[in-house]
């Protein structure tokens, strides 16, 4: 018996309210292996005792079948959690920091690729500023990152005198991408503990400067770093993405189940590529027709707008000028995403 052993066994031992283990959270600070008696330390920062006593009992139910172990010990120690953004239980701040800078964050997801949640993203930061909101956009995109070409911009981004990276500006916007320390179409080849900790960096190491709201650009699906950023950031909530059609919104209540089982409320949905609208104004429901409306009263969650597809909002996009630069009254599409911006800062009373 010994101490990576019993490690690897106590990744069985699941935190409560989460997917994630006691091990990977950093919770198990020491093992010691001795004859006849194994003696497993503990932290644990929470302000509900029940975790504490739960993670006792996970523990034990892992450890006392074990072969050859003679008796376990388990020494917890808990320690008050801080105070943190969300508003959810005690049993959710586990791990969970503000973020320097920030007073709100935001994560925009979904399911799957190909609905168009980048360019949501960017451009709801986009019409938020218009507002007269102070925002920022997290591309936590490693793998296919886009802020950059939708904003136009391929610097380089400098550091400050505390080391931390200074995002880019473009439009008002505070900007951190993955695309702005790459040259050119380089691709990103790093596997998952080396992707969440460029994450980490993007979060806690860059200068945001006095964001009203921090808008988190997330891959498509709910892999490690979707799982790393809501299990030790403290989000606000989450806007899910999805297309009318019903193979977007089977992945979009992934999405929402996710969130679920991470303690982040989902604030609404936005249905992107709702319809296009011809010359002679006939839509034509290219994804099928209230897919969304009907997702997010199944959800019990707002709708924040419908999003039609044109041209246009494509042509602004490649060129580095999202749509919703245009005032309300030249785009339809613009126009969406202005309501959408209100809606949202409405439901949030910010």
């Amino acid at each position: 018996m010994t101490p990576d052993f019993i490690r690897e066994a106590l990744r069985h031992v699941r935190y409560p309210g989460f997917s994630r283990d006691i091990v990977s959270f950093g919770l198990v600070k020491d093992i010691t292996c001795e004859p006849g008696l194994t003696t497993v330390q503990i932290e644990v920062q929470t302000n509900d005792p029940q975790v504490a006593d739960q993670i006792f009992r996970d523990c034990h139910t892992v450890l006392d079948p074990l072969p050859d172990i003679g008796h376990a010990k388990v020494v917890i120690e808990v320690k008050p959690a801080p105070a943190t953004a969300t508003g959810g239980g005690s049993g959710s701040q586990i791990g969970k920091t503000s973020i320097a800078g920030v007073k709100r964050i935001i994560a925009i997801a979904s399911g799957k690729g190909g609905v168009g949640k980048s360019t949501v993203a960017a451009n709801l930061a986009i019409a938020l500023t218009a507002t007269g909101a102070r925002v920022g956009l997290c591309d936590c995109d490693l793998y296919g990152p886009s802020v950059a070409q939708m904003f136009g911009t391929t610097e380089r981004p400098l550091a400050n005198e505390k080391d931390e990276i200074i995002p880019l500006e473009a439009y008002g916007i505070q900007l951190m991408s993955m695309a702005f320390l790459l040259d050119g179409a380089s691709p990103v080849i790093v596997r998952g503990p080396l992707a969440t900790r460029y994450i980490q960096q993007f979060l806690h190491q860059v200068a945001w400067t006095d964001l009203d709201y921090l808008i988190l650009d997330l891959p498509p699906g709910t892999g490690d770093i979707q799982l790393t950023i809501v299990q030790t950031v403290s989000v606000d909530g989450a806007i899910i993405v999805t297309t009318p059609q019903e193979v977007a919104l089977i992945d979009a209540r992934k999405a929402a189940a996710m969130f679920g089982k991470v303690n982040v409320p989902i604030l609404g949905l936005i249905e992107n590529m709702s319809w296009f609208e011809c010359d002679a104004g006939r839509r034509y429901h290219l994804f099928g027709d209230g897919g969304g409306v009907r997702e997010a009263a199944a959800l019990g969650v707002p709708l924040f707008g419908q999003i039609p597809i044109d041209v246009a909002t494509r042509e602004h996009g490649d060129s580095g000028s999202p749509i919703a630069l245009l005032p309300a009254s030249a785009n339809n599409v613009a126009a969406a995403f202005h309501q959408t911006a209100a809606a949202l800062r409405s439901a949030m009373a910010v």
